[in-house]
């Protein structure tokens, strides 16, 4: 299952891939907005991330106008490692090196298109672990206070 949010800044994009992945058999689940009336941003990044988090969907997808919002919102969740991308090698390295658990785009950064090819790419990249995996490991520390 793969949750969606976004504002009206990026509610075009989160539509462009909702369609997507219902296209495609992907399970997924809206969070809103459902239209571009101007609406706060940090109350639907919160619903996405929490979902997260407790295992409601695998991952989160977050749109806004330039997706920094949204990842700053849900970056202040414990467990979400949010990243704001506009090019498929920043995600693919986010999931190999950051295992991100959320993506974030900006609507006014990238168009529609591009941003159901950097979803495909987010889906279909496994995280490396080794190495990698201490320093997500690392991340969760500070989460935690311990670091």
């Amino acid at each position: 299952m793969i949750l969606l949010g976004a504002d009206h800044g990026g509610v075009g994009l989160k539509d462009a891939i909702k369609k997507y992945l219902e296209q495609n058999a992907i399970a997924c689940k809206d969070f809103g907005t459902f239209d571009t009336e101007s609406i706060d941003y940090v109350p639907i990044a919160s619903k996405v991330a929490h979902g997260v988090v407790k295992g409601e969907g695998e991952y989160g997808i977050l749109c806004c106008g330039t997706g920094i919002g949204m990842s700053i919102a849900a970056n202040k969740v414990d467990g979400i490692r949010a990243a704001v991308c506009s090019d498929s090698y920043c995600v693919e390295m986010t999931r190999r090196h950051n295992n991100a658990n959320v993506l974030c785009m900006g609507g006014r950064v990238i168009d529609e298109q591009k941003a159901v090819e950097l979803v495909k790419v987010f889906l279909s990249t496994e995280f490396e672990g080794g190495r990698h995996q201490r320093r997500v490991d690392q991340i969760a520390a500070i989460e935690r206070g311990e670091l």
